[in-house]
């Protein structure tokens, strides 16, 4: 590792020493001031940062970051559903008092734009899996993306949900095409079968082995041929979100995976699941348990994302069907 490197891992080691030490991480002026800088110090794209290869402390200590973030992202986002509810008028007019609300815009465009890539109808029904207090990605793409499309918004607090269902009860289109159900989400079953596209949130399964447990579980109750949105975290990012491999998603094709560059913080994963209809771009490695992504053709997907900016990365491809 760089000394480059070695600065920025000790600079995420003092603030994890910080943030570990604060007695709540509801927000306030503290505990706002040292996620930020958290955040900040991880922004930067460094694909050079390999935090799997690091040592077994600071293994530890990203382990335990993924799950302070997760705590405190929680509780941001009841702070901030609490308040929006409080709103006489429509809560959704006010959605951008919400501190992160032009990343949910800038990631959920540009999971949509690579969405259009691999699917060549509006999808009918999303399922979001972990969709919290505040379900900007849902809000965002129901309003602005995919205005017919019905979403289904899954999470095991019934706070959340009731939190949740209380921002769009009051909106007379979305109040209609947003459902939310309180379950846990290995729970979820056949009624996966239902869904054109599921989203996993980030911060369901914040350890490796529940995240692949959740993937083991989708792919043997997604349809064949729904495609699947998973969020991810690249280089540094990966202090601050699990990352996803594509030897995790077994059973299924995939399609992209995007490391945005900007103040957007997850990558993104799309795959599709195996089984008839589905065309898949990799084959699996039966003997070793892997996935091989196999060459495509790419040119469109790769001059739309040059429209965004050339540093972004894309690391692996399957076939372009066309853009609904």
């Amino acid at each position: 590792m760089s000394s480059q490197n070695d600065l920025l891992v000790n600079k995420i080691c003092e603030l994890y020493d910080q943030i570990s030490k604060l007695e709540t991480l509801k927000p306030s002026k503290n505990v706002d001031m040292l996620f930020g800088q958290l955040v900040s110090t991880c922004m930067p794209p460094n694909p050079t940062v390999d935090v799997t290869t690091m040592c077994e402390k600071v293994q530890e200590i990203r382990s335990h970051l993924i799950k302070l973030c997760g705590e405190a992202e929680g509780h941001l986002e009841k702070h901030f559903s609490s308040i929006l509810v409080s709103f006489r008028d429509n809560p959704l007019r006010h959605l951008d008092i919400f501190p992160y609300y032009n990343n949910y815009l800038k990631l959920s465009k540009l999971e949509f734009d690579l969405l259009g890539q691999h699917l060549n109808h509006v999808p009918k029904r999303i399922a979001f899996l972990g969709s919290g207090p505040l379900p900007l990605t849902s809000i965002v793409l129901a309003t602005f993306h995919l205005r017919t499309t019905v979403f289904h918004n899954y999470d095991i607090d019934p706070s959340a949900n009731s939190l949740a269902s209380g921002l769009v009860s009051s909106d007379p289109d979305l109040s209609q095409r947003m459902l939310f159900h309180t379950t846990d989400v290995m729970d979820v079953t056949d009624g996966l079968k239902d869904y054109d596209v599921v989203y996993l949130a980030a911060l369901v399964g914040m350890d490796k082995e529940d995240k692949v447990k959740v993937i083991e579980h989708l792919e043997k109750h997604m349809n064949p041929g729904a495609v699947l949105m998973l969020r991810s975290a690249n280089g540094p990012r990966a202090f601050l979100y699990p990352i996803i491999d594509p030897s995790d998603l077994k059973g299924f094709e995939v399609l992209t995976i995007y490391h945005p560059t900007d103040e957007v913080i997850n990558s993104v994963v799309i795959a599709r699941k195996l089984g008839s209809g589905s065309n898949a771009s990799y084959q699996m490695d039966q003997g070793a348990g892997r996935c091989m992504l196999m060459p495509c053709n790419c040119s469109k997907i790769h001059a739309m994302m040059n429209n965004r900016g050339k540093n972004n990365m894309i690391e692996g491809l399957g076939p372009v069907e066309g853009q609904f």
